[in-house]
């Protein structure tokens, strides 16, 4: 930014990822604007990103949407409408006196941020100073407050240019969205599943989602919502497209209701998935499973019977809610949009009424082979039908 005038774009703020070596920082930072200039190309936004150590920055005619869609890329801590300068005090503290002079008020509280690294001449504290003192001079009333002020603003000196801002919109965080490879996440009509799916695309896993369909077995408004919940989690990733495969379980199910021991049924439920799942993802390159499992929370999910349950694959089975109490998940369903996607009718019938808490892993294997489990779930896993959606928009591709 050296000799150009100021001007308003977007700065991007990153953290777990500056941690990373310089190699892996800058193949994740790369990911990371990768998507946002699909984020902002979902929205017909024009722009130019330019990624200079420790920010990502955005040129557009619209920075305040610019931000918002920003905002949402997973791996960003934050963004914010800035002023981007020339790295001189002078310059600095003039646009932020522009900015304090729309908010601050006659009698209000301020406070100065101020940070400057690669930049001679001034330290933070002389650039904090002088900002405040032309606050201070042109606000009547204003005042100094650094533990609780009424309005803040941040002002940074760096190599390629100053920056201005007081407003931080906060992003999900994580890691840039398919930097970890692909998982399979085991998608259903509930409430724990999508926020499970969800953590795991926080934490930069390239998403591929599985429901196993339960037919007359499942209440009317399962498929539905479970289009639902794929489609707004799609919202999360704009400009990629993400799968949905769809494998029909009313055949297994049929078997499992067939049996003497009902007790069993939730157990031999939950292997036959990941049995499923197991397949599928060595078909498409996946390398883990993921699940909404929540430790206590219903019969197949206490210890002794998650241990049996994980048993029945040899792919990392991973339980990002496992610690989780059902407020919590509750609390980031809504905050991500997919709680509203649940109502209706999506019970199953095929759950017994008192389940087994600690299914002996004999019994379970005797069963399995008594109703042939693994050709079940080859049959089951060559019934795949597929959905696409993509900006959380849902297509049939079959």
């Amino acid at each position: 930014m050296r000799g150009a005038e100021p001007v308003e774009a977007v700065m991007v703020r990153y953290g777990e990822v500056f941690l990373k070596s310089e190699r892996v920082k800058r193949r994740f930072v790369s990911t990371m604007a990768e998507n946002i200039a699909l984020a902002l190309e979902a929205q017909g936004l024009a722009h130019r990103i330019e990624t200079p150590r420790g920010r990502i920055i955005i040129y557009g005619d619209d920075p305040a949407r610019i931000a918002a869609a920003a905002a949402r890329v997973f791996g960003v801590v934050s963004a914010s409408v800035c002023t981007v300068t020339k790295p001189e005090i002078g310059v600095i503290t003039a646009a932020a006196l522009e900015r304090a002079e729309r908010r601050l008020r006659p009698g209000m509280s301020f406070a100065v941020r101020a940070r400057r690294s690669g930049v001679p001449g001034f330290s933070s504290q002389e650039l904090a100073a002088a900002v405040g003192s032309a606050i201070l001079e042109r606000v009547d009333g204003a005042r100094v407050d650094l533990t609780r002020p009424d309005y803040e603003v941040h002002v940074e000196a760096k190599e390629f240019g100053g920056l201005v801002y007081d407003d931080k919109i906060p992003g999900p965080g994580g890691l840039p969205y398919g930097t970890q490879g692909e998982v399979v996440s085991l998608l259903s009509a509930g409430i724990d599943s999508p926020v499970a799916s969800w953590l795991m695309m926080r934490r930069g896993c390239r998403m591929l989602h599985l429901n196993m369909h339960g037919g007359r077995f499942g209440g009317v408004d399962v498929e539905r919502n479970v289009l639902e919940n794929h489609a707004r989690l799609s919202s999360w990733v704009p400009g990629h497209a993400l799968d949905l495969l769809v494998v029909d379980m009313e055949p297994f199910f049929e078997v499992i209701t067939a049996l003497k021991e009902p007790r069993y049924r939730c157990v031999l439920c939950k292997r036959f998935m990941l049995r499923v799942a197991g397949i599928l993802a060595g078909e498409q390159g996946a390398h883990a499973i993921v699940t909404g499992d929540n430790l206590g929370q219903v019969a197949s999910q206490t210890l002794a019977n998650m241990a049996v349950i994980s048993a029945a694959t040899t792919l990392p089975l991973l339980r990002p809610l496992i610690g989780f109490d059902k407020e919590e998940v509750v609390g980031r369903a809504r905050s991500i949009g997919t709680f509203e996607a649940h109502p209706g009718d999506v019970g199953c019938a095929v759950a017994p009424r008192y389940p087994s808490t600690a299914a002996p892993a004999e019994t379970i294997a005797r069963i399995e082979e008594e109703i042939d489990a693994p050709g079940l779930a080859r049959r089951a896993a060559a019934s795949v039908w597929r959905y696409r959606a993509k900006n959380g928009v849902l297509e049939e591709v079959g």
